[in-house]
């Protein structure tokens, strides 16, 4: 079975499109390789997966509706895990049309890849950052997510409105995973843990926001991609027991659901910093600032319906977890 996943040189899709082909599967990776971030580390990650000879990988820009038609029509396969996304909340202020290109006219341009090849199943990214201004925590997928903070946020919450309406007029089963804070090898360099890596080995201070009071979901990478690949596996399925007198916002009597994947254990952002101390063997300086605008104060995913539908619980410790990364960050950038 040939799965298709988007974003294959970004931090989740390297690391989804590795285990699926360690499992055996032909995968084909797409990326458009755009300048976001250091390129370097994209290609980095892509030339890992190139040693497989299951994998094959073509750079497109998802938004070329052209282009992606053709990657379906030659490429022909049984499911699609979208993981391409332009991330960050706060470069969502800064370049919003780049979060309409690519996080809402390619996504469009999927699902209609996905509708006129009969895909078996359609697993994309959502985010945490739907949950917006709603403060009630653990957040859970019944909860409303109609106050999003960032564009970014507003763009994920549109892709889930978008997926609902195909599996709703085509019977396209799609899933959509709200990502909390993921962290772990081959990390993104504009997240917290890179950034705070970099400033500690470099002895110079950390920009913390909110002055640290925080707390994020954070969840290992391979509990991450684990979840993914068990999800795909599972074909989404229309709920019997869904009304349209009290409709909840997970599931749909169309093939439709929608899950939070978190470690469901939120961590304070000054214990996170405690745990690089400890791996890196040296004291961060800090710099403590207000809060930042598009943040949320605290994350923390309720997991129990991923739990009971796929026997899926993250496993990996903040300990273990971190130390993995360090040992990758000091081997990657030789220090």
């Amino acid at each position: 079975m040939t799965t298709l996943v988007t974003g294959a040189a970004g931090f989740i899709g390297h690391r989804v499109a590795g285990m699926l082909l360690d499992e055996g599967h032909n995968v084909v990776g797409v990326d458009n390789i755009n300048d976001y971030y250091n390129v370097a580390l994209k290609n980095a990650r892509l030339a890992e997966l190139l040693q497989h000879k299951a994998f094959r990988f073509e750079q497109l820009d998802l938004a070329n509706i052209d282009g992606v038609a053709k990657l379906f029509q030659s490429t022909k396969p049984a499911r699609v895990i979208h993981l391409a996304a332009q991330a960050g909340v706060r470069y969502s202020l800064e370049n919003p049309l780049a979060y309409a290109d690519s996080n809402l006219s390619g996504f469009l341009n999927i699902l209609e890849g996905c509708r006129h090849h009969e895909i078996a199943h359609l697993v994309f990214a959502s985010s945490s950052s739907v949950y917006g201004s709603n403060t009630a925590m653990p957040y859970r997928e019944d909860h409303h997510t109609d106050h999003p903070l960032s564009l970014y946020g507003a763009t994920k919450k549109s892709n889930e409105m978008m997926a609902h309406a195909y599996a709703h007029l085509y019977g396209l089963p799609t899933t959509g995973l709200r990502f909390f804070t993921v962290y772990g090898p081959w990390g993104r360099p504009d997240m917290s843990p890179m950034l705070f890596a970099e400033r500690i080995l470099k002895g110079t201070p950390i920009d913390v926001f909110n002055e640290g009071n925080h707390s994020r979901d954070f969840t290992f990478i391979d509990d991450i991609a684990k979840g993914v690949i068990r999800v795909s596996d599972q074909k989404a399925v229309p709920d019997a027991n869904w009304s349209t007198q009290a409709p909840t916002p997970s599931s749909s009597a169309a093939p439709y659901r929608i899950f939070n994947i978190g470690n469901g254990a939120p961590i304070k952002l000054m214990e996170f910093i405690g745990e690089l101390e400890r791996a890196f063997g040296r004291k961060a300086k800090l710099n403590l600032l207000p809060m930042q605008p598009g943040d949320v104060v605290d994350t923390w995913a309720d997991t129990s319906a991923l739990e009971a539908a796929i026997g899926f619980k993250p496993a990996t410790s903040i300990t273990n977890g971190i130390d993995q990364f360090a040992n990758w960050y000091r081997t990657y950038y030789d220090v």
